[in-house]
């Protein structure tokens, strides 16, 4: 997409180009340094959008020569998706761990609407997907990765906890995949869209955002509770 980088050389100190045999890390196997420059990435992404953001800039944020971050991507494409493929990762993690801590469904999904629109609403979600949308007629291929449908994501985390709350009885439904969409089409609808577009510009209080939840969860539980005899 950008062309591939002309090869440098890394360093020993920069790059880890240690020989493994001497129980360090070989070039572009170092996690650490890959976290290091991914959190670079995130401040100059975010700070400045992806077509204003240069490796240059990377490299100066995070402590890094350019030489450094070619080791461990190929370009700019390439590390604004390991930005997005971590955060998503993190975020998947938290989120079913939410559901996990909860035996009961009404609270399990309170916690999980609420975690889910908070983070769909604040932060920098909103200005990534804005950076998506915006390279979207030239970079297909980075859109893709964006919203690519991962094995594992926070609607999946939810299907999988609304398939174990039926099978104990709690829930009943015999689709829940469509269940785990409908909850959260509840719980971020009402602010997701005005948010990614500018009518909002400031994320919805707290409280609000409560409300809507506490809506999406009798709405779902009415559907989707224990039957009553």
């Amino acid at each position: 997409m950008f062309g591939r980088p002309k090869k440098v050389t890394p360093t020993e100190s920069d790059a880890g180009e240690i020989c493994p045999a001497a129980g360090r890390f070989a070039a572009g196997a170092d996690p650490a340094k890959r976290e290091q420059i991914i959190d670079g990435a995130k401040r100059v992404f975010m700070e400045k959008g992806f077509d204003a953001a240069s490796m240059n800039d990377v490299a100066r944020i995070a402590g890094v020569s350019k030489g450094t971050i070619y080791v461990y991507f190929q370009n700019k494409e390439d590390l604004f998706a390991a930005l997005i493929e971590r955060e998503r990762s993190k975020f998947i993690a938290a989120m079913r761990d939410v559901l996990n801590e909860n035996d009961d469904a009404e609270d399990a999904l309170m916690k999980y609407g609420t975690a889910f629109a908070v983070h769909l609403t604040y932060g920098d979600v909103i200005s990534a997907m804005r950076i998506v949308l915006g390279v979207i007629d030239r970079m297909p291929s980075l859109t893709r990765r964006f919203f690519s449908a991962t094995p594992e994501n926070a609607r999946t985390v939810l299907k999988d906890y609304i398939d174990g709350q039926v099978a104990a009885g709690k829930l009943h439904t015999d689709d829940s995949e469509m269940a785990a969409r409908q909850f959260i089409e509840l719980c971020t609808g009402t602010y997701f869209k005005l948010r990614l577009f500018g009518e909002m510009e400031e994320p919805p209080p707290r409280e609000e955002i409560h409300r809507v939840v506490s809506s999406a969860v009798r709405m779902f539980m009415a559907s989707y509770g224990p039957k009553t005899r």
